[in-house]
């Protein structure tokens, strides 16, 4: 076995998770169901990568994520952070007194379970229920009406991420960093996350919860760290790295580095301009000493980007916008958990399997060292056919990479594909040695091409999940394919109109990256090393020294060197 332990740290990160749980659940269910798809039902996917089995006091077996999921306290809605599998209930108060004063106890209103979540609990009951009658054909229509209203429900009214989740989540898996009294809005800079992890006990508690889940592996292959970098998690989750780069030092660390649309607003401010400059530098350097590879995504307009060409999805919604880059962070995972093929199989259905110091070496282990790679997606995917298969398919792979650089030809650059579920000629599947001929076609035609490139290749699609946004333009067809005209009536299509899409993402290292690395490197220059710096009071407050980010602006620098020798902001000669 080679299991991964996933981290979440951050409101947005969780968002994601979500999403991406949601997928592996719906792949669960599919591949149990004997009326699913047999795509679904032979996906030559292994679960326990990402997932532990375990068993209640009851005695009820439980299969549930390998994550720690980090957020600030209120933020969870109407789930409790101990889960309801295991029918724990929080700790109560202690009965040690410290305090001889008067006490006052000030508890707020729970939070009311959405439609979404009052089906997910009244389905449990139902099976709990021995008496419960098997429904005919007429509850059958009500169901849909109410997976209508599920979704309507869910598109105007999603506040938090467990709004949408469906997954079942084990009591050492959500962490609240309580006492901190902060609203997330407040939460928005490296210095003001500086202490949360060490306040306290809660990096110990976070630690023990890690531990708990690695202790538990027989081999683990590495650890999946999705951070909302835009504000103070990104120092929570600095910290956290540390001490899990002291602790498993040979582990690799695999991070993605998330934002929302809505953190990259315009400071009104000077002084919120240097600070979020500031804090983006810093935010990255510090991340990026710990771990072997961090995939920087989010960009500041997803809805007009070339990636949401074929979907409609709102900026402003943290649910639309995280679903896509679940969705991609899905693919990118995918060969981790593809099965193991022996030297002499021969498996129609998959090829590629690669764990995470495979990728890590395939991106970050070539000559020049880049450890930044840039997140690419095609979303649906288009079908693998005809003679311009390059521009389609190539030309369909869009950046969530924010400030890099266009029509770059780096003739080191490395990439790492992943395309499952595509349609061939005809309509139907495509087989793993089409889609690699093909997927080979188009790099050989193609005017740029990089030096090495490594292809997984599944035929099980993405599944949607009902509590799918509905982004989906309509020229999306029910199982993902692109339609020649637009289907008329509804602008966004969702989960009742679309079952299953197929995808292609990508990992790629090349200079591309470049504007974005030397952008930190210019800020964090100029307003944190240069004598008289006009952030240097900021960054002292943040518990920097000029030690620290002298030593931050030489890592920055000769990240940018690996990939341009001859660049001018690599030279720390000023």
């Amino acid at each position: 076995m080679r299991e991964i332990v996933t981290v979440q740290v951050g409101g947005f990160a969780n968002f994601v998770g979500s999403h991406f749980w949601n997928f592996q659940d719906e792949l669960l269910g599919l591949a149990a169901d004997p009326y699913a798809d047999s795509v679904f039902r032979n996906q030559h996917i292994n679960m326990d990568v990402f997932y532990r089995t375990g068993e209640t006091q009851q005695g009820s077996v439980t299969y549930t994520p390998r994550l720690v999921s980090v957020d600030l306290q209120g933020t969870l809605g109407s789930m409790s952070s101990r889960g309801t599998l295991y029918n724990e209930s929080s700790p109560g108060p202690s009965d040690v007194i410290t305090w001889a004063g008067h006490v006052s106890t000030h508890a707020s209103e729970p939070h009311r379970k959405n439609l979404f979540l009052e089906s997910l609990y009244e389905e449990e009951q139902e099976k709990l229920t021995v008496t419960s009658r098997i429904n005919g054909g007429e509850n059958n229509s009500r169901r849909e009406i109410n997976d209508k209203d599920i979704v309507e429900s869910l598109e105007n009214g999603v506040q938090f991420w467990t709004d949408f989740s469906k997954v079942h989540y084990h009591p050492q898996s959500i962490y609240e960093l309580s006492g901190l009294w902060l609203d997330v809005q407040e939460f928005d800079n490296y210095g003001i996350g500086k202490d949360a992890f060490s306040g306290g006990l809660r990096g110990e508690e976070l630690n023990e919860r890690l531990r708990f889940f690695v202790e538990e592996c027989d081999h683990i292959q590495g650890f999946q760290f999705v951070v909302d970098d835009s504000g103070g998690f990104s120092a929570v989750a600095a910290d956290f790295l540390e001490n899990i780069a002291d602790e498993y030092a040979n582990t690799p660390v695999l991070l993605y580095a998330v934002r929302s649309p809505g953190s990259h607003t315009n400071p009104r401010s000077q002084k919120q301009s240097v600070s979020r400059d500031l804090h983006d530098s810093v935010s990255f350097s510090r991340l990026s000493s710990f771990c072997k590879l961090i995939v920087p995504v989010g960009l500041p307009i997803l809805s007009g980007s070339k990636a949401a060409t074929y979907l409609a999805l709102k900026d402003e919604k943290p649910y639309h916008c995280s679903a896509v880059y679940a969705a991609t962070l899905h693919s990118t995972t995918l060969p981790f958990r593809l099965e193991q093929l022996g030297p002499t199989a021969d498996s129609h259905d998959i090829s590629g399997s690669m764990d995470v110091n495979g990728v890590v070496q395939v991106l970050a282990g070539q000559a020049r060292q880049n450890m930044v790679a840039i997140l690419d997606v095609a979303m649906p995917a288009p079908p693998l056919i005809g003679k311009q298969v390059e521009q389609t398919l190539l030309g369909n792979l869009q950046p969530l990479t924010p400030e890099i650089a266009e029509d770059v030809e780096d003739l080191q650059a490395v990439e790492s594909i992943t395309v499952h579920g595509s349609f061939g000629s005809g309509g139907n599947r495509a087989s793993v040695s089409e889609v690699n001929n093909m997927v080979g076609t188009a790099y050989r035609n193609a005017t740029r091409r990089p030096m090495f490139c490594h292809l997984s290749v599944a035929q099980c699609p993405l599944p949607i999940p009902l509590p799918f946004p509905s982004i989906f333009g309509n020229h999306v067809g029910q199982h993902g394919e692109l339609l020649d005209s637009p289907i008329m009536g509804s602008p966004s299509r969702g989960s009742l109109e679309v079952h299953s899409i197929p995808m292609a993402a990508r990992l790629r290292s090349s200079s591309a990256v470049l504007p974005f690395l030397e952008n930190r490197l210019v800020k964090l220059r100029r307003y944190g090393v240069e004598r008289g710096a006009s952030g240097a009071q900021l960054l002292r407050s943040w518990g920097f020294g000029q030690d620290d980010l002298e030593d931050m602006a030489e890592m920055l620098s000769k990240m940018v060197f690996a990939l341009d020798p001859h660049s001018q902001m690599s030279s720390d000669s000023d």
